[in-house]
């Protein structure tokens, strides 16, 4: 009998046999940390996008002088159930694309290490493991947020607004985009998307070389464990350094998003944001995003640490 010999370099790995060692608690993990932490804080996140929207022009927007003022309106307005419209889309999509984002980026990052976890990457390599897990991760999830985004927008005063933007649900928004709008309109907003990879590739490469210095500074391997508090920290300070760097795509999508405005494409918005609101039209939201995502990234991580290691 003809002996087959392997043809595999000895101490590296097959992408195939690293996809088979790959432990699927990952995603499991991304999961729960992306569904648990968006039931909390989903309310911070609408008001952030009712704020990134608001151009001054358009009259059928509510208008808010704050954070403690959109609230107090939108309970006003539509009760404490209005503080959780799109919770479901949003739900969903946290949770697929924290899943999806942790499954590719661990594939990638275990690729790129040929298996061996104590081997560094280094901040280039962190940020493409981290970028095209952002993007594949986009092209699947990009439809749930433009759902999300328009059941967010739903005000109570929008009695004018055609039948066909009017949406009971996350299935009926689906729907009549698809209907109306083809799958264009599921993937408005995909361009500043792209671009917003680069949020998560920064706070993502960020966040692994403080952990894997901290980890050479304590003597330990780079792969080992931390504390909670760790954690927390490690993530509120990549979280800020990104979100610092890269906001305004998030204005931008948000507003290609919206039906109630009608842009020619990227660029068309940024240049209609820039002409009537300069500079600060593209930080509006700010403020409630960044209390919404400092606390959101420490539970997803937290989560995902111990969840992953478990």
């Amino acid at each position: 009998m003809t002996t087959i010999k392997s043809t595999t370099t000895p101490g590296t790995k097959s992408f195939g046999s690293v996809m088979n060692s790959f432990h699927y608690q990952h995603f499991v993990a991304g999961i729960s940390g992306g569904v648990v932490s968006t039931l909390m804080l989903h309310p911070l996140d609408l008001i952030k996008i009712r704020f990134a929207v608001n151009d001054g022009l358009t009259k059928t927007a509510p208008q808010y002088t704050g954070l403690r003022n959109a609230l107090t309106e939108i309970v006003k307005s539509d009760g404490v159930r209005g503080l959780y419209r799109g919770v479901t889309p949003n739900v969903l999509g946290s949770g697929s694309s924290w899943g999806l984002y942790f499954f590719f980026y661990n594939n990638i990052k275990t690729w790129l290490q040929k298996g061996n976890s104590k081997k560094p990457l280094g901040p280039s390599l962190q940020m493409l493991a981290a970028a095209e897990a952002g993007i594949l991760t986009l092209l699947i999830t990009n439809p749930i947020w433009v759902v999300k985004t328009r059941l967010c927008l739903q005000y109570s005063t929008d009695v004018q607004l055609a039948e066909s933007k009017r949406y009971s649900g996350m299935m009926d928004a689906l729907r009549k985009i698809y209907r109306t709008e083809g799958i264009r309109g599921l993937y408005k907003g995909f361009v500043p998307g792209v671009f917003g990879v680069s949020h998560g590739a920064i706070q993502f490469m960020t966040y692994e070389e403080m952990k894997n210095k901290y980890n050479i500074y304590r003597n330990m391997p780079i792969d080992s464990k931390l504390g909670n508090m760790e954690y927390i920290v490690f993530a509120a300070i990549s979280k800020f350094i990104a979100a610092a760097t890269t906001y305004p795509y998030q204005v931008v999508r948000a507003r290609l998003q919206d039906h109630h405005h009608d842009y020619r494409g990227t660029w068309d918005c940024v240049q209609q944001t820039w002409r009537s609101e300069r500079i600060r039209g593209f930080y509006k939201g700010l403020s409630p995003y960044l209390v919404h995502v400092t606390p959101n990234i420490c539970l997803v991580l937290i989560i995902y640490e111990n969840f992953a290691g478990s």
